[in-house]
């Protein structure tokens, strides 16, 4: 029986302790390093010596280079600091609709809490915001509970909420202070997203994780058909082999502007894959600039 239009209901065909568990073995797969800190200052890894100013301390002189220029310099380290980390986590219609057994909108919480475990356990503080029509923010923080308490609201859902990515990633930026590592779980359907990511890949690290359905490929042996649009209800006629978005020119353009992006295909295993996204970047956080 399908759901009515703005029925709550549920995300998952899994309990509450079988969703637990797929999230923390997930969070288990991804193999995270440390970020590589901006930020110059008293720490374990040597970057650079520079000349001694009034007030710096005694112990950080560099004998070495001192000796051999004849001025006093100072050793400087790279000072450990995580990068806060904010899920964007599309909870549109589009994200409900599925012609497998699992919607793009259950695969996009598996992940989003299994990256929010991974984030805790490098002792990065991890936000989420939702990006339909609900008003949903949470700021980042180092809290397990915290974040068992949004998994939790995010397992039920309205079919009626439209995509807003766009508008609330706008609304993002303005309060990310410092520098923040952006993952975005969306299927993309939002013609205002791209524009609004490339800006604030400019200012920070921005990974797009597109969950797709095989439907929106293409539908195999369908001719011309007639078809709702799940957030808007507007019809239209178009044909099966009719992709819903111009996916080459899509993850080009977000390439372009130096933005990390994974497409999760949700009739596929997807964990490795995953895993390995973030490892080939080497160090969570830098992306691939």
């Amino acid at each position: 029986m399908t759901p009515k239009q703005g029925q709550i209901r549920d995300s998952s065909t899994l309990n509450s302790r079988q969703f637990m568990m797929a999230v923390k073995r997930l969070a288990d797969t991804l193999s995270y390093g440390t970020d590589s800190s901006p930020f110059l200052g008293s720490g374990l890894e040597y970057v650079q010596s520079r000349p001694y100013v009034m007030g710096d301390s005694v112990k950080a002189i560099d004998w070495r280079v001192t000796a051999r220029t004849g001025r006093v310099f100072i050793k400087e380290y790279e000072t450990p600091k995580r990068l806060p980390a904010y899920l964007l986590v599309d909870t549109s219609a589009s994200m409900m609709i599925s012609s497998v057994k699992r919607t793009k909108y259950e695969h996009s919480l598996f992940i989003a809490g299994g990256l929010a475990f991974a984030c805790l356990e490098r002792i990065s503080p991890v936000g989420v915001m939702a990006v339909g029509d609900r008003n949903f923010h949470i700021q980042p923080s180092l809290s397990r509970h915290q974040i068992l308490q949004w998994l939790h609201h995010l397992r039920t859902f309205r079919y009626d909420e439209a995509t807003n990515l766009g508008a609330r990633v706008t609304e993002l930026v303005p309060s990310l202070k410092n520098r923040a590592l952006v993952i975005v779980l969306s299927d993309l359907h939002d013609e205002r997203a791209i524009p609004a990511l490339k800006r604030l890949g400019q200012q920070h690290d921005c990974v797009i994780i597109q969950l797709r359905d095989p439907a929106e490929e293409s539908l195999r042996g369908a001719g011309f058909m007639r078809a709702r649009e799940a957030e808007t209800g507007r019809e239209f006629v178009t044909h099966g082999r009719k992709q819903w978005i111009d996916q080459e020119n899509m993850t080009a353009e977000v390439r372009r502007a130096g933005i990390d992006h994974l497409l999760i295909d949700t009739d596929k295993p997807y964990a490795h894959d995953l895993r390995r996204f973030f490892e080939s970047r080497g160090l969570l956080g830098r992306g691939a600039r």
